[in-house]
């Protein structure tokens, strides 16, 4: 398993220049995987916005919404008997 793995990565670390190497000379402009590619990075951040947003108004709410001596910490306990 393991000198199957280093045989794919010599492989990949041989290609990787080839394959660059041969979309130099086109001109066609952006190519569909790096389209794919930003487009996958742009859904992460935009779907990573909601959460953050929603954190955001919650604790602005808890922060400006706070009532005095709401929460008071009781220190009796008024239960029967000693523990």
């Amino acid at each position: 398993m393991k000198k199957l793995l280093k045989i794919i990565g010599a492989v990949t670390f041989c290609l990787i220049p080839t394959l660059a190497a041969a979309q130099v000379g086109k001109e066609e402009g952006v190519s569909p995987m790096v389209l794919l590619f930003m487009g996958f990075g742009a859904l992460i951040v935009v779907l990573q916005l909601f959460p953050g947003v929603a954190l955001f108004a919650v604790m602005l709410k808890e922060i400006f919404s706070k009532v005095p001596g709401k929460d008071k910490v009781v220190t009796e306990h008024k239960g029967e008997g000693k523990l």
